[in-house]
Formats: C-alpha cells, sequence, structure tokens
C-alpha cells in the first residue's frame, strides 16, 4: 500500500451527497415518467473498456454531471447528457440551445437556464440516484489505485509538471498539482492514464493536454482531492475530471471529456464534448 492509499479517507461531500442522493430517489416515480435506467452509454460517448479502466457505470451517459448545479456564461456548447443531482433543476444554468443531448434534472424545476425552452429537459430523481452514486464509486476506485514505480510526486519542482510526456499509468500527488505548460499523454488506444492528485488541479491558460500515439480522452482518470479544479482561459484538457470539489472552466476554454463534481461546474463561453467512440 503506497502513502496515498494508506492517509486516503473519502471526504465529506461522497458520503453526505450519497446519502441525500438515496432520500431524493426512494420513492420516486421518475418525475415525467421517464425510462428508470440512463440513455445508453452508446448515445453519450466512448467510455473505457479493460481491466486497466475505472468503470463509470451509468455515470459514463453523461458529459457533466453535477451535485450542486452549474452556472455559466454563454454560449457554451456541450455535446453530450447533463445532469444534476440532488440540487433543483433550477440550479442548471445552461440552454436547451446549447446542449447537443438530454438535461436531466431532479424535480422538474429546470426552467431553461436563462431560456423559455425546456423541452430537452427529462426528470428522473432514480436514474440521477443511480450516476451520482457511480460517479461516487468511480472516485472511490480511481483513488485507490496502487501508483507505479517512480510515478508518486512526479514533478518538475513542487507538484508541477512542466514540457512533460506521461505514457500510460497511474500517477499520485500528494500535493496540489500545476500544470503551466502543454502535458502530452502518450500512448495507444487501449492505455489507460490514472492521475491521483491530493489538492487542486491548475492548468495555465491557453496551455493544452495533448494526446498522441492514439491515445484516447476516454481512458484519462484525473481524481482530484482538492476543492478545485482549474481549467486556464482558452485551454484545452483532456479526459474525465472525477472531484468533491468545484471545477472551474476559464474563457473560451475547451474539454474533451467528461466533468463529475460533488459541487458545482462553472462553465464561461466553453466548449465541452464527451469523449469518442
Amino acid at each position: 500500500m503506497n502513502s496515498f492509499q494508506s492517509k486516503y479517507k473519502p471526504p465529506a461531500w461522497l458520503f453526505a451527497f450519497a446519502l441525500s442522493g438515496l432520500v431524493v430517489g426512494c420513492g420516486s416515480g421518475g418525475g415525467d415518467g421517464a425510462a428508470a435506467v440512463p440513455p445508453a452509454v452508446s448515445q453519450a460517448g466512448g467510455v473505457c473498456s479493460g481491466a486497466a479502466c475505472v468503470d463509470l457505470k451509468t455515470a459514463g451517459s453523461f458529459v457533466i454531471l453535477a451535485q450542486a448545479g452549474v452556472t455559466n456564461v454563454p454560449s457554451s456548447p456541450i455535446t453530450g447528457n447533463v445532469g444534476v443531482h440532488p440540487i433543483t433543476g433550477a440550479a442548471i444554468g445552461v440552454t436547451c440551445a446549447e446542449v447537443s443531448g438530454t438535461i436531466y434534472d431532479t424535480d422538474g424545476a429546470y426552467t431553461g437556464g436563462g431560456a423559455a425552452d425546456v423541452t430537452c429537459r427529462t426528470t428522473n430523481a432514480a436514474l440521477l440516484d443511480t450516476a451520482v452514486n457511480d460517479s461516487i464509486a468511480a472516485y472511490v476506485d480511481a483513488a485507490g489505485r496502487p501508483a507505479g514505480a517512480g510515478a508518486t510526486n512526479l514533478n518538475r519542482g513542487g507538484g508541477t509538471l512542466t514540457d512533460d510526456t506521461l505514457v500510460a499509468g497511474t500517477y499520485t500527488w500528494t500535493t496540489t498539482l500545476d500544470i503551466p505548460t502543454n502535458l502530452t499523454l502518450s500512448g495507444s488506444a487501449t492505455d489507460v492514464w490514472i492521475l491521483q492528485i491530493s489538492g487542486n488541479l491548475n492548468q495555465a491558460a491557453a496551455m493544452s493536454v495533448n494526446l498522441t500515439g492514439g491515445a484516447q480522452s476516454k481512458n484519462v482518470f484525473w481524481q482530484v482531492g482538492g476543492g478545485t479544479t482549474s481549467i486556464g482561459s482558452t485551454a484545452h484538457f483532456a479526459g474525465i475530471v472525477i472531484t468533491g470539489g468545484q471545477v472551474v472552466m476559464g474563457a473560451n476554454a475547451s474539454l474533451d471529456g467528461r466533468l463529475y463534481t460533488g459541487t458545482i461546474v462553472t462553465l464561461d463561453h466553453n466548449t465541452v464534448t464527451r469523449p469518442a467512440l
């Protein structure tokens, strides 16, 4: 057992939101009568498959899944399904016109995110409860993976990756991780990266996480234990962020991946795209 595993304790948000989700889900009739199972993953984008993967289960049907809301400065084009639970659907700040997919809420309170159109909304508390709990399970899974040899606190000066190329594997930082330059993940289409970060994750403005050699965003997992994941203005990020904290995307930043958070996702003229099949 490495130092991360021995010190890891599931954060309070994990238990609090899991419990609240179970309470909300109990006795739910699915709101507007939507199906009791999430939409097919094949319709929601690619998911990692194989023994090395973190299993997203039903959470893989969502490109954004937040427990306390989504704020937005429009327009932010989103390809994939968006879900918020257990907080009210009134906390969803994206519009149907921005989402190429379905917006799922718990209570039918989504009012269009600043527009009148609610035709993209489906109300299904049971579906969302399952997906949120699956995202929590994915967080625990990712956090518990052992790091590879020499892959603990890899840095170029105090939790910093500068002009680095990472091959597939599990990496651990017991601090905040800063990415002030471009970062390259190099590997094949079946390779998997798990990046465990005890503190915050900060990507600098105008920088990119680049995938080379056939690497795919669906196979990259960022497990963030700190309170904030920050993607800088005009930056490009790749992979699946699973965190109990907030995710803040700077102005005109883009994401190829997914965002799962125990609090909120903050958007500002961003492009969010689910991983390719």
